[in-house]
């Protein structure tokens, strides 16, 4: 078993690029006074005070795999209701009028039945809100791509891809289609302004990088396999006249509304 908890300190060193999307998602959901909502794959529990900003008299419950991730949200935020489960194979419990993600479901396979279960927890007139990175559209891929080769662990690169479900803003648009009326979609490319080179492997380390470190026989492969990351990013990323670079994050959104 290659699975290994999160480290929700590591995860939250790039807490302000992380939680942007979360806010954006937040502000499009077109529903004023919602009585109950769940965050899934909540994390450390950021991404649900969003939520709590918007609507603080709202019932809100925040649900995640990750053991590790539960205990940080209820030591950081003790007064809200926060579950440990796998959103794919446990069953989810309640009724809600929003049921909200932010780059959780990517972790999660079979996303047509994920997708028809989540709406199973909608309230009539509720609404499904959905945030996950575009991947496999990004540049740093070939980075990743390249230092697997590099290492010759290439082996390890389709075990970390059979992890991961991410499909077209088409195939979901057809998937919602079957299930609400009206589904709002869009991508935003972010343009995260890092300090340099090494911030950019820093924060893709513990999201991105994560199953494939897991999967590294020893420390010196994991070391090397990390470096030569970075001379991928150093390749594909230009630096800025003031010595930062852009690091363009693709994500997609969905709305469907349950009406």
């Amino acid at each position: 078993m290659h699975y290994k908890d999160w480290d929700p300190d590591l995860y939250l060193k790039f807490g302000k690029e992380r939680l942007q999307p979360s806010v954006d998602l937040v502000a499009r959901i077109r529903i004023e006074q919602p009585q109950s909502i769940i965050d899934i794959g909540c994390g450390p529990g950021n991404s649900t005070q969003i939520l709590r900003q918007r609507w603080p008299g709202s019932k809100i419950t925040g649900l995640d795999h990750s053991v590790a991730m539960i205990e940080k949200a209820e030591q950081d935020y003790p007064n809200q209701e926060w579950i440990q489960a796998d959103a794919g194979k446990d069953p989810i419990p309640g009724q809600y009028d929003i049921v909200f993600s932010n780059a959780a479901i990517q972790w999660i396979p079979h996303h047509a039945d994920l997708l028809a279960k989540l709406k199973g927890l909608l309230n009539s007139g509720g609404a499904l809100a959905v945030q996950l990175p575009l991947i496999f559209d990004m540049p740093v891929e070939y980075a990743i791509e390249e230092a697997l080769e590099r290492t010759g662990l290439r082996e390890i690169r389709q075990a970390v891809k059979a992890l991961l479900t991410v499909h077209s803003a088409t195939e979901y648009y057809d998937i919602l289609a079957g299930l609400f009326d009206p589904v709002e979609i869009w991508q935003t490319d972010y343009m995260h302004v890092m300090e340099n080179p090494v911030a950019v492997l820093k924060m893709i380390r513990s999201t991105r990088l994560k199953p494939y470190l897991e999967r590294m026989p020893d420390a010196a492969n994991r070391s090397l396999f990390e470096q030569n990351v970075l001379e991928g990013i150093q390749k594909i990323y230009p630096v800025q006249q003031n010595g930062k670079l852009l690091f363009p994050f693709k994500r997609l959104f969905f709305i469907g509304y349950n009406y």
